[in-house]
């Protein structure tokens, strides 16, 4: 199974990113890649950079940003697992070294499950 996990900050402290963590976080993902979970992660640009498209009463729009969420996506990672709980687990893995190697931080990530074929598959 696929999931998408995305990683929104709810506050972060004025100053940058530690090293440490830095250097932690790039340790983790060499370990989900050398695991083969790891398909695919980066950095998203901030809000003000994108647009919105949007179909409502028939017609589309398109917004452009920022928008006005008190918080920012600021990155993802789609990994392929066996189950929701390994997906759950990695992202616990990530924030805890937010939480452990920069005071202050905080952030919240969200697990998807990506749909495949066979989610669309003709019952048998």
């Amino acid at each position: 199974m696929r999931y998408l996990i995305t990683l929104r900050v709810t506050a972060q402290p004025a100053t940058p990113p530690p090293a440490e963590l830095m250097e932690a976080i790039m340790k983790l993902g060499e370990e989900a890649t050398g695991a083969g979970v790891l398909l695919d992660t980066a950095g998203l640009a901030p809000s003000a950079q994108g647009a919105r498209v949007e179909l409502a009463g028939g017609r589309l729009s398109v917004t452009d940003g920022p928008f006005a969420e008190a918080k920012e996506l600021i990155s993802y990672a789609l990994y392929q697992v066996r189950s929701k709980e390994e997906a759950v687990e990695w992202s616990s893995r990530f924030l805890r070294l937010h939480r452990d190697l920069w005071e202050g931080w905080e952030g919240e990530a969200d697990i998807r499950r990506v749909m495949g074929p066979e989610d669309f598959a003709a019952p048998a």
